[in-house]
């Protein structure tokens, strides 16, 4: 397999007003321009490495078409210089034989050629595509994923990526019937120029009904194709939200918003069959008066001694090819068409920048670097809407502080920007010393830890989801860490064990299992520093327990960050560092801030179990993000 084609780093193929801040468009047409030089050359960028075996295929369908070409004018040979001889044509015809079969072998040996080749080219074409745009996505900046609904973007892996080999496959064909319909009028011109005139007055009938025909079909195709995702869209929601559907006893309504839906997809379809099929019978009824023309005047002057029997003949076989290569045509308009449109999007996520990038000179990461350091920071998702003001704040190698806040107050923000999953606005974020923004991602990857409040498990075995960061975890590793936070009991009760596959997300599991889980895959990867996200928020008071236990376990000599609404989580913290509207308010201990008396202390006193229980001018007004 070839290397993959670097993609270009052009400027975005759609104006600005396409692009909301990092979000993809959301224009999903289904037809773009006949042609753009700007999507194929970007397309060719991808060919290129398989240049070599697109020119053989463009070959072989040259050899396939002129085999197709040829046959009937071997006929006419034979009927003419050889039937008609009598005996003195016994060798004319034997020769006729001869080349009839070397002109079928050469027509299945180019088809053969042609169907490999092309086929291999455009499934390896395939592959290159959606390896680029997923080796893209898993490096974009968080704040495109953040916008983006993760239904387009599997459009555009998988329907959009298909148009556009679709494309490659009919583009290399659509030359061989471009020859073939010139070779045909060619021949049947050179044979009888008048009968090629009288056979070929049906061509502008055809082309006039095709540009009456197009604009309608093409309204019909868009409006079936918009009436699909409606449908579909309806029955994902439905299929997930059953379980609310049924506890609301909204079944019949569901289904009568669903058949009415369904009605209009079943009328923009066969709207749309409609104008598909209309052609059928009209290049029929053309091929027919085409071959009756033949028929009549060819025929009348065979009589006559005008024509040679031969030629007629071939004549009939040429007009039932006649049409063939322009229906094909036709329908490549089409898809070049949903090519183009595919293009722009395809090639619009690969443009897509990637904010957060290693600097040249970016450094290893020191094992012992565990200091955790904001400077003066200020950040946001949206420009003039900071998420963080000014927060200046320490943690010591080997200190648990804890995170408390209304919602919104930047708890999980100042995480996200130690793992530098996006770049401050001002100030810096340094470990150990280093600034964030100096050191390789990789290591600071492999230096943070992250246990969040909806762990995501893979579709896999139990064991290969403990050890998703440290591949090359020992069985004997993964075991001991599951004892360590509680887990190995309810792993040896699975059916398989640690071999036990989970299904999508872990379903087969309990939340707090879940939690369990990654709890021994952060323990795995054996990360300095460890940031617990609302690990505990949606677990029962015994599973809770459980997690705690795992949690003094998980926290031995590692520098962490929790953040929590539950009080019972946070009073062991060394220190709490209270957060509202995105600055630092408050910082102690749970006996200092008590003393204190401030937003902490009345959190306290009214004996809430969450920081979001206080009212709004508790908390200090509406969260800011």
């Amino acid at each position: 397999m070839k290397a993959v084609a670097p993609a270009p780093t052009a400027a975005p193929l759609r104006p600005p007003r396409a692009v909301v801040g990092s979000q993809v468009s959301y224009e999903e047409e289904m037809f773009g321009a006949a042609f753009d030089g700007r999507v194929v050359r970007r397309f060719w960028a991808f060919v290129s490495p398989y240049r070599r075996r697109v020119y053989i295929g463009m070959a072989a369908v040259l050899v396939f078409t002129l085999t197709q070409v040829a046959v009937p004018l071997v006929l006419r040979y034979a009927i003419d210089d050889a039937l008609v001889a009598g005996e003195a044509g016994l060798a004319v015809l034997r020769l006729s034989v001869l080349a009839f079969f070397v002109v079928v072998t050469l027509n299945y040996a180019s088809n053969f050629v042609q169907e490999r080749v092309v086929g291999r080219i455009s499934g390896s074409l395939l592959f290159d595509l959606r390896r680029a745009m997923y080796r893209h996505l898993q490096h974009v900046s968080l704040s495109f994923m953040d916008k983006t609904e993760v239904g387009r973007l599997m459009s555009r892996l998988q329907g959009d990526v298909n148009a556009l080999q679709e494309f490659l496959e009919t583009s290399i064909f659509a030359i061989g019937d471009f020859v073939l319909l010139i070779g045909i009028i060619s021949v049947l011109l050179a044979l009888d120029f008048e009968l090629g005139l009288f056979t070929l007055s049906v061509v502008p009938v055809l082309l006039l009904v095709r540009i009456v025909w197009l604009p309608h079909a093409k309204r019909a195709f868009l409006r079936a194709r918009e009436a699909s995702s409606v449908v579909n869209g309806a029955l994902a929601e439905s299929v997930h939200g059953v379980r609310t559907i049924q506890e609301m006893g909204r079944e019949s309504v569901n289904f009568a918003l669903f058949e009415e839906k369904a009605n209009d997809n079943l009328r923009a379809h066969l709207r749309a069959s409609k104008f598909s099929n209309v052609m059928i019978p009209i290049v029929d009824t053309l091929t027919g008066i085409a071959m009756a023309v033949v028929i009549v005047i060819g025929g009348g002057m065979v009589l006559g001694q005008e024509l040679e029997l031969g030629v007629m003949v071939a004549f009939i076989f040429y007009v039932q090819r006649f049409f063939d290569p322009i229906r094909s045509l036709t329908i490549q308009y089409s898809i070049m068409q949903r090519a183009m449109a595919a293009g722009q999007r395809i090639f619009e996520v690969l443009d897509v920048p990637v904010e957060v990038r290693d600097r040249p000179d970016a450094i290893a990461l020191p094992r012992e670097a565990r200091a955790i350091e904001l400077d003066d920071v200020t950040f946001g998702y949206v420009p003039g809407s900071p998420v963080l003001r000014n927060v200046s704040l320490r943690v010591e190698p080997g200190e648990t502080v804890a995170l408390v806040g209304p919602t919104g107050s930047g708890k999980t923000s100042i995480t996200a920007l130690v793992h530098r999953f996006y770049d401050v606005w001002s100030g810096a974020v340094r470990i150990g010393g280093h600034d964030v923004r100096d050191v390789r991602q990789d290591d600071l990857g492999a230096h943070v830890a992250m246990v969040l409040q909806e762990p995501f498990l893979f579709t896999g075995t139990v064991y290969d989801n403990i050890r998703y960061n440290k591949a090359d975890a020992t069985r004997a590793r993964v075991e001991a860490a599951a004892r360590a936070v509680g887990a190995h009991d309810f792993i040896g009760r699975l059916p398989e064990g640690y071999d036990t596959v989970l299904d999508q997300r872990g379903s087969n599991l309990s939340l707090g299992q879940r939690q369990l889980l990654s709890f021994a895959r952060a323990l795995v990867a054996d990360a300095p520093i460890l940031v617990l996200d609302e690990a505990t928020a949606n677990v029962d008071s015994y599973t809770e327990r459980q997690i705690q236990r795992a949690l003094a376990r998980l926290l031995e000599g590692r520098t962490a960050i929790v953040i929590a609404h539950r009080l019972a989580t946070i009073r062991g913290a060394d220190r709490i560092l209270v957060l509202r509207d995105g600055e630092l308010v408050e910082q102690g201990t749970h006996d200092d801030l008590l003393t204190l008396d401030g937003l902490y202390a009345r959190l306290y006193r009214l004996n809430h179990a969450s920081f979001d229980d206080l009212a709004a001018e508790e908390g200090g007004g509406a969260p800011a993000s």
